[in-house]
């Protein structure tokens, strides 16, 4: 560890989501400074998928968002930032390549496991491979590093960060790290938006085959209705504690993604004057609450409150409202654009 490196004044910003916060924050630290909201709606980052193809934990994998590493790279794209990415097949030349760039002034983003970052509380850990976070110096005492859902910056010593770069399973992060190699002067914020906007709408109304967007929440509401009769009420009781914990424990979840989404919608109509994206917005905010509404009934389910079979059944009735909300929002927001 180089004790010479000063620990250098950063831009933290506590956020709401780790991958849009993680962005915001590189491109602050350049003097680009645009809300969370903004980077999470330009690259696209609502969406919805349940699948048992992809396993989280040995259970079916609900996602609320994009891929990992979406939000970045769609979002740098449209507003025509150039980012590098460097993946590494050898850690100790990964730990190297990071030791350079902090020590030439260079905050980099980097892809990390939760489970092995200690200053995540004891219950907060979990095998989560998709959780992106700042480094931005270095010195005797550690990495120091901008992780976005902390109040504060926050040392991390090296073994425990090599170990969560170089975790293993789904969205192993190979000991990713990125950053902007150069910014427009002036990014053409209104195109990126309407890109953004499009996109969203595709994810959300379009995706063939896959149960995706509005088409995957109501293929979620089918099968939660049938749960305590096919797997048991044990097991049944497993997959709705899956399906809220990646609603309120990973990232934002559900309805956080759901604000999120309507905070953007908010600041996208002043810049491409569209007076119906503030009404949206306020439908959004709506939608976010009736998904805290759903992860409220699936808790109870989870504590074992309400163990009967009609407790599913309102989860699924309230899935298939949600998704008639959302599908009616992305299809009038499609018409505008």
């Amino acid at each position: 560890m180089n004790t010479t490196t000063a620990l250098r004044p950063f831009p933290h910003q506590h956020s709401g989501h780790c991958e849009s916060g993680t962005i915001s924050a590189l491109l602050r630290d350049r003097h680009l400074d645009l809300s969370e909201p903004m980077w999470f709606g330009i690259g696209s980052g609502i969406f919805f998928l349940h699948t048992a193809l992809i396993k989280v934990g040995g259970l079916p994998l609900t996602s609320y968002r994009v891929a990992p590493l979406a939000i970045v790279r769609k979002a740098s794209q449209r507003l025509g930032i150039v980012m590098r990415y460097e993946h590494f097949r050898d850690p100790k030349r990964a730990r190297q390549r990071l030791d350079v760039l902090l020590d030439q002034g260079v905050s980099v983003g980097l892809q990390t496991c939760v489970y092995w970052l200690p200053y995540f509380p004891t219950e907060m850990r979990f095998q989560f491979n998709g959780h992106n976070l700042v480094a931005f110096a270095r010195n005797e005492s550690g990495f120091w590093l901008s992780d976005p859902v902390f109040e504060h910056v926050v040392c991390c010593p090296p073994d425990a960060l090599q170990r969560a770069r170089f975790a293993k399973g789904a969205f192993a992060p190979r000991g990713l790290l990125y950053y902007p190699e150069s910014i427009p002067a002036i990014p053409d914020i209104p195109k990126a938006i309407r890109s953004g906007l499009r996109s969203t709408c595709r994810q959300m109304l379009d995706i063939p085959l896959l149960p995706a967007g509005v088409r995957g929440i109501r293929a979620l509401a089918r099968r939660i209705g049938q749960w305590p009769g096919q797997l048991g009420p044990s097991r049944a009781r497993s997959y709705v504690t899956q399906i809220v914990r990646m609603q309120e424990e990973i990232g934002t979840g559900g309805a956080g993604f759901r604000f999120l989404f309507a905070a953007f919608l908010r600041e996208a109509a002043d810049h491409i004057e569209r007076s119906l994206l503030s009404d949206l917005s306020k439908e959004m905010t709506a939608i976010g609450d009736q998904w805290r509404q759903f992860a409220l009934i699936g808790a109870h389910i989870c504590k074992g409150s309400r163990p009967d079979p009609d407790a599913y059944q309102e989860l699924a009735d309230l899935l298939y409202k949600l998704a008639a909300r959302e599908e009616t929002l992305f299809q009038t927001l499609k018409k505008t654009l």
